[in-house]
């Protein structure tokens, strides 16, 4: 569907990709990897045409829709979250003011064979078509399954948009992209802004989706459950791997050791050239002998290990003060913002060393509830900390306590102790700060730099019970793998509320799940509780459905009236005329590309003539488009036939 043709992206003299080519192939799922810096979101860019390229091309088919998501983005006020969404359907609206128009010259017409009705009709056709794909006739009802799906109530539908924060605005920017139905959805970090479950129903609802997908994503999980394919940016190259993220993190392994012997096995050969020419050299006869071999030398291309920067360090937390065995007591607790009840009646005990993940949609209560245990915010009920413990609490605008006027070397040496005094560099550098970026002021960081050096400062203090609350929002996998290496091990006592469940795996063994107004145990690890979840939203959506059906009985019992008028009507002579003449066309265009595209089929089997077809996107590109309109004109057929009994 959309080439990338010898792309290279400059920078002030410095190549971000250099020559990179790949093909992005109907129903690919394909996810971008490298390191922060490499290029990934540029790539996004360069292929949703927000960005171009400093030399190569992009191909695009005329008729590829692209939806683009990125991390930032200006968002629209003045709307409701539902009439928002619903300016997703703009070129719906279009094209149904356009097939009145059609519908209108039709009915005011006689010469059903003449060559302007059949044009009429084969407008009309294109337009039904692409009402049929975009979900025309159930728009609203569309609408609210991705926008519930997303993690909206109902009652938030009729609320201003700019009543929101900027991540639930997100998600609708996020819900329009869905309903659009763009051939490709480009994705920059999708899941930043939700939680587990709108997670875990954005990947259901990419099973059916029928684009292409390339993706951005820190979070493992989401990315082996949508993607099939791994494009690795590294070196300014691309690696095209066709399998999702865990199974690439093998393969690229395996392609660094391969590329470390080739190495080595070159450098062998190199000593023992220059042995030789060292040897040769200073004798005549042999002169030129040792001038071929330095020739032959200078022509070898050497051999270089891709920079993966996957060196890793083993972070430990510094050993915490002894606390009492109960660590947080909550009894009957509640709180209320104004008249609206967030949670009430939670009680829990946490014991020394447990480590507990708050889990639930977004609004429940999790943060709110961790800022009552730090009492940050007045409650109701009793939350207590027991004897000795020293808590260290890491909230989302924890950024905000740092000095302004220290560099990011000073703010993090001067909190570590012992033998962690020796790994400041490489602590920071598995919190993204590299090369110069310590020797920055707090001040000039951007807010994602200043949350991750506020973890990194509150991970070097003796605390023994530590509160973390989305601490991987800013990290990258690598880092989120150090942290998290470091937690399994901390011997103190932790309760986390965090969306990257792959993050919680292996650390959390105890949930609280926060949930209509209420807080619920589980026994269980969060990939148990994702199956527990997913099974009582199946119950959740017979029960929808089944209140729904109860309220259309009348609708549908007033549908079969019309509809039984509707068929009377299509008894007519000249109904049938037109749906006859609709048949005949589709009928043609469907030989058509079945020839077309049998025609493509041979030449692609025949090995010669696929290899002269390589390098002719122009011969992919339309091979692609026949099969897509074949497949539209499939379906009219199916369509009309079935009208005409």
């Amino acid at each position: 569907m959309i080439s990338v043709n010898g792309v290279t992206v400059s920078f002030g003299g410095y190549n971000l990709f250099d020559n990179i080519s790949f093909l992005i192939n109907l129903k690919d799922r394909i996810g971008l990897a490298g390191k922060n810096g490499a290029g990934k979101s540029t790539l996004l860019k360069i292929l949703a045409g927000e960005q171009n390229p400093t030399k190569g091309e992009i191909a695009v088919p005329r008729d590829c829709r692209i939806g683009y998501l990125p991390q930032d983005m200006i968002h629209q006020h003045g709307r409701t979250v539902f009439m928002e969404t619903e300016t997703a359907y703009q070129e719906i609206q279009k094209l149904e003011e356009r097939l009145e128009g059609v519908n209108h010259a039709m009915e005011t017409r006689t010469d059903y064979e003449s060559d302007a009705y059949m044009k009429l009709i084969e407008e009309q056709t294109e337009i039904y078509s692409r009402l049929d794909i975009m979900g025309a006739a159930n728009k609203n009802e569309e609408i609210e399954k991705i926008l519930k799906g997303l993690g909206f109530d109902r009652k938030d539908f009729d609320r201003q948009t700019a009543e929101f924060s900027g991540g639930w605005r997100m998600r609708i920017e996020l819900a329009k992209l869905l309903l659009q139905k763009p051939d490709i959805l480009l994705l920059d970090e999708p899941t930043n802004h939700l939680d587990i479950e709108a997670i875990m129903w954005l990947e259901e609802f990419m099973e059916t989706f029928a684009g292409s997908v390339v993706l951005i994503s820190h979070d493992k999980t989401f990315l082996d459950t949508v993607t099939s394919r791994t494009i690795e940016i590294v070196n300014q190259k691309v690696y095209d791997y066709k399998t999702n993220y865990s199974r690439y993190l093998v393969l690229r392994q395996e392609r660094i050791e391969q590329q470390e012997n080739a190495q080595k096995n070159q450098q062998k050969i190199i000593n023992q050239t220059e042995v030789l020419i060292d040897k040769y050299r200073a004798k005549a006869s042999k002169a030129s002998f040792a001038q071929s071999l330095i020739k032959k030398l200078d022509r070898m291309e050497k051999v270089e290990v891709d920079d993966m920067d996957t060196a890793s360090m083993n972070f430990r937390f510094p050993p915490p003060a002894h606390s009492g065995k109960i660590v947080i007591t909550v009894e009957h607790a509640g709180k209320k913002y104004g008249d609206k009840q967030i949670f009430d009646d939670a009680t829990f005990i946490i014991t020394k060393g447990e480590k507990i993940g708050l889990v639930g949609r977004n609004g429940e209560g999790k943060s709110t509830m961790m800022k009552m245990i730090a009492k940050k915010v007045p409650f109701d009920g009793t939350v207590q900390l027991g004897h000795s413990v020293l808590m260290g609490y890491f909230e989302q605008d924890q950024e905000e306590k740092l000095d302004p006027k220290k560099t990011v070397f000073e703010t993090i040496d001067e909190a570590a102790v012992g033998e962690v005094r020796r790994q400041v560099r490489g602590l920071l550098g598995s919190f993204l700060f590299r090369g110069d970026d310590i020797d920055k002021k707090v001040q000039v960081l951007s807010g994602g730099e200043r949350g991750r050096l506020a973890l990194c400062k509150l991970l070097l203090e003796p605390y023994n019970l530590l509160l973390m609350d989305e601490p991987t929002n800013h990290l990258d996998i690598r880092s989120k793998d150090i942290l998290k290496k470091a937690l399994i091990d901390y011997e103190g006592t932790v309760v986390m509320v965090s969306h990257d469940r792959d993050f919680m795996k292996g650390i959390c063994n105890r949930l609280f799940e926060f949930r209509d107004g209420k807080v619920k145990e589980h026994l269980c690890d969060i990939e148990e509780f994702m199956q527990l979840r997913k099974v009582e939203r199946l119950n959740e959506l017979d029960l929808d459905k089944k209140e729904k059906k109860e309220e259309k009985v009348t609708a549908k019992q007033e549908s079969n009236v019309v509809s039984a008028a509707v068929e009377k009507d299509k008894a007519k002579e000249a109904d049938l005329k037109i749906l006859r003449s609709q048949l005949k066309k589709v009928e043609e265009n469907i030989e058509r590309l079945e020839g077309e595209i049998k025609n493509a089929d041979t030449k692609l089997s025949d090995p010669k003539e696929y290899e002269k077809l390589m390098g002719d996107q122009s011969f992919f590109n339309k091979y692609n488009t026949w099969k897509k309109d074949l497949e539209r004109e499939m379906e009219r057929w199916e369509e009309l036939s079935g009208k005409l009994g």
